[in-house]
């Protein structure tokens, strides 16, 4: 079967759709990170470590971790819903507990690390999207991590083992979905759920071809970062030569302005 497949949007069964992201796209939090993965498009803002309100929720040994994942109604055909829904609530929680591993939180007591992520349009996979965007977002933000967090969706569809799938895969008969985010250098794995039945030997090559997954996503988070950094090096590097041109402007000023004064002494 797997030879025979043919992914709707022609992809090979162990690729990954198009992902783009982009660094501090928003002025008003402390990170931040925008990310387009195929046609899912999310937004992800980090605020924080701040002082855990009400006081009652603080704790003195870690900081919390409040994510929040949210879909605008007009992110998919059928308007959904502002509410947040039951999905909402659950990858809301699940993503946070990722997170929260590979956060340094027991260096901010009595803190809370609000994470929102806003996904304005969706297709399949973007509890993924959003996990990664954040693991980015977090970093842009200077918050001490143990590692990123990679994700990326595995599963199965018309028989055949699949990497990233996509809406119409995952509405097939025999469909399975099986989300699975990592720590890319322990390999560490920190979600992992599954919709849908799968056979055991399927499942060891799911898993691995998710891992295999992560570890792809993992080198786009790093190329994004390397990226906005280097932006921020070469912005600098050009205020720093504009700084050093007019001072050196200022000091031929002030020596033109003494040779003079030295002329019309001799002059005299």
């Amino acid at each position: 079967m797997e030879a025979s497949y043919e992914r709707p949007d022609k992809r090979r069964i162990d690729e990954l759709r198009k992902i783009k992201i982009v660094p501090s796209v928003l002025s008003r939090a402390e990170g931040s990170a925008y990310i387009e993965w195929g046609q899912n498009k999310a937004i992800v803002g980090v605020f924080g470590p701040r002082e855990a309100l009400p006081q009652h929720i603080q704790d003195p040994t870690k900081a919390l971790v409040n994510y929040v994942y949210r879909m605008a109604t007009f992110s998919v055909p059928d308007r959904k819903a502002a509410k947040p829904g039951r999905r909402e609530i659950e990858i809301s929680k699940v993503s946070g507990e990722a997170l929260e591993r590979a956060i340094f939180v027991e260096k901010f007591a009595n803190t809370t690390i609000d994470i929102y992520a806003y996904l304005f349009d969706s297709n399949a996979g973007t509890r993924c999207a959003a996990l990664t965007a954040a693991s980015v977002a977090l970093a842009d933000a200077g918050i001490p991590m143990r590692d990123m967090v990679s994700a990326c969706a595995v599963g199965r569809a018309n028989g055949t083992i699949i990497l990233d799938p996509c809406k119409e895969e995952e509405d097939a008969e025999d469909a399975v979905d099986m989300p699975l985010a990592i720590m890319p250098r322990t390999k560490e794995v920190v979600l992992l759920q599954m919709d849908g039945l799968i056979s055991k030997e399927d499942w060891k090559k799911a898993f691995e071809l998710g891992v295999k997954g992560c570890l792809q996503v993992y080198e786009i988070q790093k190329s994004a970062l390397k990226e906005k950094y280097e932006k921020v090096k070469k912005e600098e590097q050009a205020v720093i030569e504009y700084l050093n041109e007019q001072l050196e402007s200022a000091e031929d000023a002030e020596g033109s302005g003494e040779t003079l004064a030295g002329g019309e002494n001799l002059e005299r």
